[in-house]
């Protein structure tokens, strides 16, 4: 509902000042709203901003970094930044914001969006609202903000989790590097999950905050009842489950609490999951067993004979 609102109002506040926006020389239209700062960023520097992308047709955040970790990015003042709201940069002052306006259409035929589908229709427009936060003269101080603010977000977003938790009475057990566990039935403790180890796993995906569903393989109403196998700490699973997962052994039930940048982080999931999403699984550890030999890699194989050979080589030279 306060998201709707919001929608409409920005909608409102849109019309009401249609009449006052400019336009860039690609299409773009814009609107800069003043703060207080005049420092204004130049072509070479980097920039740190907030910046949130909605639809106006429909109650839906395509992504946003307000409240989470700001984007930052160089100055771009060349063709590569057109029907962008980087655009708009080089005429903000750090401390300005800004709502940009952008056709679904434009975007299509720019090639900016690869298509149409369910979620960019013809007719559509997309609007974007930055704040500007700071300017940068070197990367290195880029680089020192934005490690700040990731382990602020990570900081964050584990404490979210641990007062949920204090909130609904749960005792959490929380792993090497930050899931937690709230644990059922442990399983066999000579068969853990451990890295390197094979699992079968049933599952059930929601979001922490609103409860949605967004998987899961404990019944047919996502299209798919077969046990999730995979090797934890293998690449191609999200690094909270292979963390969690070896507080359980064969058999084991319970819940892990995924914080976000153990998750999906920064990246949005189609229209199940939002950017910076802590999750939670309902999990069921059907079966542990050792994983199968990996196939050995010809190059890799190649790389370690010769250096193996060059070390033997020298041993010879040195006992000569």
């Amino acid at each position: 509902m306060k998201r709707t609102l919001i929608a409409a109002m920005l909608i409102t506040s849109l019309a009401a000042c249609s009449m006052n926006y400019e336009q860039t020389p690609s299409g773009l239209s814009y609107k800069i709203f003043k703060g207080n700062g005049t420092e204004k960023p130049k072509a070479g520097e980097f920039i740190k901003f907030n910046v949130e992308f909605r639809l106006m047709d429909r109650d839906s955040v395509l992504q946003s970094t307000f409240g989470h970790v700001p984007g930052y990015g160089p100055v771009d003042t060349s063709k590569r930044s057109e029907y962008s709201f980087m655009e708009i940069i080089p005429l903000m002052s750090v401390g300005d914001s800004a709502v940009v306006s952008m056709n679904i259409d434009s975007l299509v035929n720019k090639k900016m969006i690869q298509g149409y589908d369910e979620l960019f229709v013809k007719g559509q427009v997309m609007v974007a609202k930055v704040k500007l936060l700071q300017a940068f003269k070197d990367e290195k101080a880029v680089m020192a903000d934005y490690e700040k603010a990731m382990e602020d977000e990570k900081n964050n977003e584990i404490k979210a989790i641990e007062d949920y938790l204090a909130k609904n009475n749960l005792k959490g057990v929380k792993a090497k590097n930050g899931t937690y566990a709230v644990i059922e039935n442990a399983g066999d403790p000579a068969l853990k999950a451990d890295s390197g180890k094979k699992v079968s796993v049933m599952y059930r995906g929601k979001l922490l905050t609103t409860g949605h569903e967004f998987d899961t393989n404990m019944d047919s109403s996502k299209g798919h009842t077969e046990p999730l196998e995979f090797v934890v700490g293998a690449p191609g699973m999200i690094p909270g489950f292979s963390d969690g997962l070896p507080l359980f052994g064969k058999g084991g039930k319970g819940k892990l609490y995924i914080p976000a940048f153990l998750g999906y982080g920064q990246q949005r999931q189609g229209n199940e999951i939002p950017a910076f999403s802590n999750l939670v699984f309902d999990i069921e550890v059907k079966d542990v067993t050792d994983a199968p030999a990996q196939p050995v890699n010809p190059m890799q194989q190649q790389m370690q004979e010769q250096i193996q050979r060059m070390q033997q080589q020298k041993q010879d030279s040195t006992q000569k």
